[in-house]
């Protein structure tokens, strides 16, 4: 579960990184990479969300 939460924050740091250099620079390449890190994020916090479960029982 530690890894998943490391990803999720690594996946998270990229996001963050690309949806500033889209908000201020208007960079298209960096939304594009921005909304493929959220779906990413998603996955990755569906799995946290089901190990976190598996643990608690």
């Amino acid at each position: 579960m530690k890894e998943l939460a490391e990803k999720v924050a690594e996946l998270y740091a990229a996001f963050e990184k690309d949806v500033k250099a889209q908000l201020k620079n208007g960079n298209k390449a960096a939304g594009t990479r921005a909304r493929k890190a959220s779906l990413e994020i998603e996955k990755a916090m569906k799995a946290f969300r089901k190990a976190s479960l598996e643990a608690a029982k």
